[in-house]
């Protein structure tokens, strides 16, 4: 533990859904969800005017239809998402050269081994000033919030930054960690998730403060040897893990869920074939080779197994990636059907296998060796052990550049960039799109031959809405345009909040963002 507060952990608000209210200003103030929009969909983030109907990450998408069915349902542009979190990764760099990112949307921060308190007052005054100038940076560069956490700790610092939200800061001064934190769940403790916190409450401990008192011997039989020691450290507020800047990706994987069961073979092994060319476009975009390829098969009844196979050498070649993925697959049985497939690359490297030919014709002959596991295994070992801590209702899924989400189901419909895009996934709300008249808008909806557009951009004022048909020449999908600071205009409502204190999540909200194929 510090003699200061130095440790600054970032979490952006409401990430992706905020991102996409600065981009479309119709829909500032109004409630939105980013996710899966078809039938098995889940959502990925929801505003905050979203959340107030109930609506939260990981929730179905038909759903939270039911609790907020005027709110904006657009699919996930991550592209733009990526390239926001470059901005305000920069920002953090010039605090201090030991950043360690998280996901697109948060990071811890050392400041002692920067220059951020260099000509500040020092401690925790110096460390809150440049909190504070953070958030201010970031409300410029991007016209995002973000929340600020800041202790002793990596723990703390996290813990902190979930009380500031939305758009505030909260220091916690060293030697007040334990007075804190014991009113708190115990699933507020890292690695406490559902499964321990139901032993502990079987032992009639609900909180933090009821895990000081239960005592080391009473955790360490409740839990065993490590963990109880480590639930008993962290509930005292010990927390000696340091600010790691390297957290390099160990996969690149892709993967998608089906409206509708896939139960001919044919089909699926043409989706395997486009999903292992994403990946090898996510591959290649890393400036990274692979040397295991792996396969997720997730079946109608949820069953879920993973199969790999390892080559002599790392590769980024689409046919062997494709190749190792169809041998895999024709070991597993798909008749009954299949709602999720993925296609992974692991053991990633900075260099490529050279004879790609040789290595392809030896695998070809080879016998792959199946690994295969229950995903449900690999889910509960995570929700025990992610040093990130539970995941809590209204919580985000968002994740690292090039990774997928951990629940497939989570992840939204989206396009990767020159990837063939199929007719009917085309004009996906949320989607930018260009029209030779009536100049840049988004996909506000589609159906019955016809897609509406509103053609606004993050600096115009709210735009009008038209209708055009399905296949109209004039009309083409665009790129992003890149948030601003004329992207922090929006409703009164939305100034930032004051120092140390969070802003209020009470107060009205106009739930009634143009959706469907509505015209003006």
């Amino acid at each position: 533990m510090r003699i200061q507060p130095t440790i600054l952990h970032l979490d952006m608000d409401a990430f992706f859904a905020a991102v996409e209210q600065a981009s479309k200003p119709s829909l500032r103030g109004k409630p939105v969800v980013v996710g899966g929009l078809g039938p098995r969909g889940v959502v990925s983030t929801a505003s905050y005017e979203a959340r107030r109907f109930g609506v939260h990450s990981a929730m179905p998408t038909a759903q939270a239809r039911r609790l907020a069915p005027n709110a904006a349902y657009l699919g996930a542009r991550f592209g733009l998402y990526r390239a926001v979190s470059d901005v305000v990764m920069e920002l953090l760099h010039a605090l201090s050269p030991l950043v360690e990112p998280l996901s697109l949307d948060e990071a811890f921060v050392d400041l002692e081994a920067g220059q951020a308190l260099d000509g500040t007052q020092g401690g925790a005054e110096g460390a809150q000033e440049v909190g504070e100038r953070l958030r201010r940076d970031i409300r410029t560069a991007t016209g995002l919030t973000g929340s600020v956490g800041l202790a002793g700790s990596k723990m703390l610092a996290k813990i902190a930054s979930e009380q500031a939200k939305p758009d505030g800061l909260v220091l916690i001064p060293v030697g007040t960690e334990r007075g804190m934190l014991a009113p708190l769940s115990v699933r507020t403790l890292p690695g406490v998730g559902p499964a321990t916190a139901e032993v502990l409450r079987r032992a009639g401990i609900s909180t933090v403060g009821e895990v000081v008192e239960a005592g080391e011997d009473e955790l360490l039989r409740l839990l065993g040897k490590a963990h109880g020691a480590a639930v008993h450290a962290m509930a005292h507020g010990v927390d000696d893990r340091p600010v790691v800047a390297e957290r390099d990706a160990k996969s690149v994987s892709v993967e998608d869920t089906y409206d509708v069961d896939l139960t001919d073979r044919t089909r699926v092994r043409l989706e395997v074939e486009r999903l292992a060319g994403r990946c090898v476009t996510r591959l290649r975009a890393a400036g990274r080779s692979g040397r295991t390829v792996v396969i997720k098969v997730r079946s109608y009844d949820f069953s879920t197994l993973t199969r790999s196979e390892t080559l002599r050498g790392p590769t980024d070649d689409t046919g062997v990636v494709r190749e190792a993925a169809l041998r895999l697959l024709d070991g597993v049985d798909t008749t009954a059907g299949v709602r999720l497939l993925g296609v992974g690359v692991s053991g990633l490297a900075d260099f490529t296998q050279e004879d790609l030919f040789a290595q392809a014709q030896a695998a070809q002959g080879r016998t792959a060796a199946p690994q295969v596991h229950e995903a449900h295994q690999a889910h509960q070992a995570r929700a025990e052990t992610g040093a990130g801590g539970p995941a809590e209702p209204g919580r985000d899924a968002e994740e690292l550049s090039g990774a997928v989400p951990a629940a497939g189901e989570a992840a939204p419909a989206v396009e990767e960039p020159g990837a063939a895009v199929p007719a009917d996934r085309r004009w996906i709300p949320g989607r930018d799109v260009r029209h030779a008249l009536h100049g840049r808008g988004w996909v506000q909806g589609s159906g019955v031959g016809k897609v509406t557009v509103r053609f606004e951009e993050p600096d115009s004022a709210p735009g009008r809405v038209r209708t055009f048909s399905v296949d109209d020449p004039q009309l083409e999908t665009a790129e992003p345009l890149m948030l601003g600071a004329a992207a922090a205009e929006g409703p009164a409502d939305q100034s930032p909040a004051p120092a140390i204190r969070p802003k209020s999540r009470s107060g009205g909200v106009d739930a009634s963002p143009p959706t469907g194929t509505s015209s003006p």
